[in-house]
């Protein structure tokens, strides 16, 4: 049985791996000709977006293993019929640590206070707790059920909100009950916190337009880890100098966010510039999954988590 070839865009990924029998590693970052006219699996860069998708037209790959959980616009570039895989497994939990970072730090002042400090003022004053609060979360797959597992020791009432209404297990082990878009308005009237993790659709582009901003309580927090365009920017701003409510967002629309952008200067904003992901779990998870995939091909089975394309051997 020949070995497999799978290209690798880092050094640091191909080092963590180190070496795994039965396996080629080659080095291609899809920014130049590729190095074979083969590859099992093809790993693109992490940073460079979709384009660089277009140089598979000029092989043969039997797999692409992306490394972000969210893949919307891929398919464009994409070559038809190239399934591809998404990297779930691998960002969850730091996404879910930043998410109720942000949603802890926004309750609790810390913007203020870590400003207060940078000028040496002593300011004591009252926050929001972060307990007792009404948490919606909207979207319910892997990213929000790990929110929802950090939230379970801050006691809070928590809703869940995806596309379909079902019940589901958590990662607790409990059934719980999820409510379906179709109740969003009606979610958000009575929400304090909106911790917003859904995958980039048509459905969810501008799910968080001027209309659903409004049935928002006053003060109510927005806390967006899914991706810029669910939100209306616009609408949000309007809220925002408004001084009614108040948001964390770690994906804005657009990014990068120019310096002149007005959410800068919101009151009441705290931004994190697209890095949910981004911690010291990526790696060793992206490592673990791509050897699974490895493991999959050679065996005979079908890879985990595809998400465009099928696979047909």
């Amino acid at each position: 049985m020949r070995d497999l070839v799978v290209s690798l865009p880092t050094e640091g990924l191909r080092e963590a791996l180190g070496e795994v029998p039965g396996v080629e590693f080659v080095d291609w970052n899809l920014d130049g000709p590729a190095p074979r006219e083969r590859f099992d699996i093809v790993v693109p860069p992490y940073w460079d977006g979709n384009k660089p998708l277009a140089r598979l037209h000029d092989v043969e790959a039997r797999l692409v293993q992306w490394q972000s959980i969210g893949y919307n616009g891929a398919a464009k570039y994409l070559p038809e019929g190239l399934p591809l895989a998404n990297a779930a497994t691998v960002h969850e939990a730091s996404t879910a640590e930043l998410a109720v970072g942000l949603a802890l730090a926004a309750q609790r002042g810390i913007p203020d206070f870590v400003r207060d400090g940078e000028t040496q003022r002593w300011d004591q004053r009252m926050f929001a707790s972060l307990a007792d609060r009404r948490v919606l979360i909207v979207g319910y797959g892997g990213v929000s059920q790990a929110v929802e597992a950090r939230l379970a020791g801050f006691e809070t009432q928590i809703t869940r909100l995806a596309r379909t209404a079902r019940e589901e297990r958590n990662l607790a082990g409990e059934v719980v009950p999820v409510r379906g878009f179709a109740e969003l308005h009606e979610a958000l009237a009575d929400a304090e916190i909106v911790i917003v993790a859904v995958p980039l659709t048509k459905e969810t582009t501008g799910m968080f337009g001027a209309a659903e901003l409004a049935q928002l309580p006053d003060g109510a927090l927005l806390v967006n880890v899914a991706r810029g365009p669910v939100v209306d920017t616009d609408a949000l701003v309007t809220e925002l100098q408004a001084g009614r409510l108040r948001a964390a967002l770690d994906v804005t629309d657009p990014e990068p966010l120019p310096a002149d952008h007005p959410l800068w200067g919101c009151p009441g904003t705290l931004i994190t510039p697209h890095v949910g992901g981004d911690s010291t779990a990526m790696l060793p998870r992206m490592v673990a999954l791509i050897r699974r995939q490895i493991a999959h091909l050679q065996a005979g089975e079908r890879p985990e988590n595809i998400v465009i394309g099928d696979w047909a051997e």
